[in-house]
């Protein structure tokens, strides 16, 4: 067994020691990783049951239990040794005794590692301290850990080795296992908000011949089969808006979207969000649609609607939030008046100082945009709707009735940072065709993430789309949101990072 783990350079004396114990306990017939072993309960469930018993109450219960999990603490003392077993649910002590076991079992307790995972039975009582304990009357090892967990109260450090060994990660560090525990109830409590509005979940095509639905660059791949080339998804978009010309009034879908963009504490290329349509509904009607949905999460998931995160109070009750138009944001949040605002050239300037990059002939409003980002963004910690986009910058919106020159179109943005993106759709296929042509013209521009012509899209418009609202919520940055952390990086369980070892 050593010599499969030759060659490796992190081989040490602990992993050499933990080995030869295990080809010791192979020599004495005890398998390593057998499977049967049957897990009857659950420690939270040991603990909420028999959690308030003590004394004689506590000695009078014949139940046994069968728990299983892995040794996370582990003390020897001759012929007892206590140790701490952890599952998904909580962790409880044990104490083996040579007393109370056969030989061969208590050779295999001596032969025990923190980290090895094990199925014991036993009852229950509570040690001089007073802690519930189970007196194992029978102990099976399941899984041999061949590596040492790291110390227990130093943990795992390195922000990079946590993401990379998020495996190792989930088993030491609590806070991780409490934020995964608490994005699976979110998303919980998204599907179930917008089922029990009346919304249909459905899937839609994650490879895309035509990558559509966002101004974003794609990742390609290519059919062998048919010889085409492909793209993951930068969104299900016109996929779902398809499915309102085919008449059905309420679609979303909880969908994994791929972007080649770069990498910090609020992108990751491969993310998830939650796009939804409702036919015959108006952005506006998304804004109160949105106060609700996040409040029912935030109620669910941490209790209220005031919500603590870096420190600051977040108050996601509906009616407390605030809106304003994207130009309003431009001067009373930003601090630009709209003589400035509106001059090509000092915007321009001004965004060049600032070291942001611009695209030769790149119109007004995207430099407006731009500036929103450096100016407008970061300071919008209470939720906020920023309405009324430039229609320039919102290719699939519709055009405000009143001011064609802007869309109805809204962001949410919560924490200085954007949380989701709704608005009216446009479903005029001849103000469609026309954007998608000015798009072209960007991209053949040098704007590689301006939307692509969609042929077949345009075609589903010309059969009748109902006037519709949709809109898209990133769900990471939600789950960052409720469970306060700094990073997208901590509520992505396996975040894009360099490879560490070579493809062989």
């Amino acid at each position: 067994m050593l010599e499969s783990f030759a060659g490796r350079n992190e081989l040490n004396e602990v992993i050499k020691n933990r080995v030869t114990k295990a080809c010791d306990l192979l020599d004495s017939g005890t398998p390593l990783f057998p499977n049967d072993f049957r897990k009857e309960h659950s420690i939270a469930w040991v603990l909420e049951k028999y959690g308030q018993l003590e004394g004689e109450a506590l000695e009078a219960t014949e139940d046994v239990f069968a728990v299983a999990g892995r040794i996370v603490s582990l003390r020897s003392f001759g012929k007892v040794a206590f140790f701490h077993l952890m599952d998904q649910s909580g962790n409880i002590q044990c104490y083996a005794s040579r007393e109370d076991l056969d030989e061969d079992t208590y050779k295999i307790v001596k032969k025990l590692d923190v980290g090895d995972i094990v199925g014991v039975s036993g009852h229950l009582f509570r040690t001089k301290t007073g802690e519930l304990t189970i007196a194992c009357r029978s102990l099976r090892l399941l899984s041999r850990s061949m590596r040492p967990l790291p110390e227990k109260y130093h943990g795992l450090k390195d922000m990079e080795t946590r993401y990379r060994q998020r495996y190792v990660d989930l088993i030491v560090t609590p806070r991780s296992r409490e934020i995964f525990i608490k994005r699976s109830l979110i998303v919980r409590e998204f599907r179930r908000f917008m089922e029990d509005h009346g919304f249909m979940e459905v899937e839609t095509p994650v490879m895309q011949p035509i990558a559509g639905g966002a101004t974003a660059k794609p990742f390609r791949t290519h059919h062998n089969a048919l010889d085409l080339e492909l793209f993951l998804r930068i969104a299900p978009e016109l996929y779902l808006k398809r499915l309102l010309v085919g008449g059905f009034e309420k679609v979303f879908e909880l969908n994994r979207n791929f972007r080649n963009e770069g990498i910090d504490t609020r992108h990751n290329p491969e993310f998830t969000m939650c796009e939804f349509y409702w036919a015959y509904a108006t952005f506006e009607d998304l804004m109160d649609f949105t106060e609700q949905l996040f409040a029912h999460i935030a109620r669910k998931v941490c209790g209220g609607t005031v919500v603590t995160y870096q420190g600051e109070q977040i108050d996601l009750t509906p009616g407390h939030w605030h809106r304003m138009s994207f130009y309003d944001s431009l001067t009373k949040i930003g601090g630009h008046k709209p003589e400035f605002y509106n001059d090509y050239n000092k915007v321009k300037a001004y965004i060049r100082e600032r070291g942001e990059k611009i695209l030769e002939n790149e119109c007004l409003e995207k430099l407006q945009a731009k500036l929103f980002d450096l100016d407008v963004e970061d300071k919008l910690i209470q939720p906020h709707f920023i309405y009324h986009y430039p229609t320039a910058i919102s290719p699939l919106s519709r055009r405000n009735d009143a001011r064609p020159e802007i869309t109805d179109r809204f962001e949410l943005f919560i924490t200085g940072r954007e949380l989701s993106n709704a608005f009216s759709e446009l479903n005029d296929p001849v103000d469609q065709r026309l954007r998608f042509e000015e798009q072209k013209r960007e991209r053949e521009a040098g704007d590689d993430e301006a939307h692509s012509m969609d042929e077949d899209y345009l075609r589903a418009l010309e059969y009748g789309m109902p006037p519709a609202a949709g809109q898209g919520v990133g769900i990471d940055r939600l789950v960052m949101l409720l469970t306060d952390s700094p990073s997208i990086r901590e509520v992505i369980l396996f975040p894009l990072l360099r490879p560490e070892f070579q493809a062989s």
